[in-house]
């Protein structure tokens, strides 16, 4: 019998205790779950968790042969010197969907310039043509599961796709770039921007005001990876001089973002409330499932996370 620790905030074990059991069952696994403080940590084998859940030292979970997060960013945890068994971030098919369609959703809406249309209220005849979207390029900062999803999925949807990574990557119909060379020329004269990076020390600010300053006149930017990879005062004086039209932003340094925050009344800023990629109790239920049953399994667990990289 596996012993399972469950370690979330208030409420959160209330949306998986209904899917949880079912999907071990289904994965072929005999396992019980306790929420934390129902089990002795040494009885433990699998810590389920998230980073702001009542498990923060580790220690005692002497047995525990892996711990997997509810969520894909892990830089809250990282760097928890107590947790030194292997750290699986979450991946969910459910939720790189949820990404890609969000992602697609507003590179079209902009793309199509559809804010005039759909707020118009003096009803003025607006006719303008988009060019198409070959003649579009769209760059997508982070190629990670998520930005290569979302990468290949606008390639498909025909715009001129140009990815940018750490390191060096190959996706079908994306001209990839790497490195801090290769940054300026992912970034130069796009008119879409998609940053999809991990929060680390390397990436705080990959939006500032020099690679802004890169983007071509009237560039859109949408941020549905985390709030620390843009600097927010370069942005809102981009926005101010012209150098970019819009800013679809769904996180943010500090969430809920507050309510005096200069974003909520600029007009050139779109606020989301962090739904771009949104776990799914049901579908998280069934990935967890499967990376225990691959721990089990002695094969390797997806999403495993590398410490030295911080994701």
């Amino acid at each position: 019998m596996i012993q399972l620790v469950f370690s979330a905030p208030d409420g959160v074990w209330d949306e998986y205790a209904p899917v949880l059991p079912g999907a071990l069952a289904e994965a072929g696994l005999e396992a019980q779950i306790a929420q934390a403080g129902e089990v002795a940590p040494e009885a433990v084998d699998y810590i389920v968790f998230a980073p702001s859940g009542p498990i923060a030292d580790f220690t005692p979970y002497t047995r525990a042969r892996a711990a997997l997060s509810l969520w894909a960013g892990v830089e809250q945890i990282v760097g928890n010197e107590t947790l030194t068994m292997p750290l699986a971030r979450m991946v969910d098919p459910k939720m790189t969907e949820g990404m890609v369609q969000w992602v697609l959703g507003h590179t079209m809406r902009h793309h199509l310039g559809l804010d005039a249309h759909i707020v118009n209220p003096e009803g003025e005849w607006r006719f303008f043509v988009p060019p198409l979207p070959e003649d579009r390029v769209v760059t997508v900062l982070g190629l990670g599961a998520l930005g290569a999803a979302c990468a290949r999925a606008l390639a498909g949807a025909g715009f001129a796709v140009r990815g940018w990574s750490r390191g060096a990557k190959e996706i079908e119909g994306v001209a990839c770039f790497s490195g801090d060379a290769g940054l300026r020329d992912a970034l130069n004269g796009a008119q879409i921007i998609v940053t999809l990076l991990p929060a680390t020390p390397a990436t705080e600010n990959t939006l500032n005001t020099e690679t802004l300053g890169w983007l071509a006149q009237g560039s859109f930017v949408l941020n549905p990876g985390r709030g620390t990879l843009i600097d927010d005062a370069a942005l809102l004086k981009a926005l101010k001089s012209g150098r970019l039209a819009h800013a679809t932003l769904d996180t943010f340094r500090d969430e809920p973002l507050p309510r005096d925050h200069p974003f909520w009344a600029n007009p050139g800023v779109t606020v989301t409330a962090h739904t771009a990629s949104a776990t799914r109790p049901a579908s998280a239920a069934q990935s967890i499932a499967q990376n225990i049953r691959r721990a089990e399994a002695g094969e390797g667990l997806v999403g495993l996370v590398d410490r030295a990289a911080g994701y």
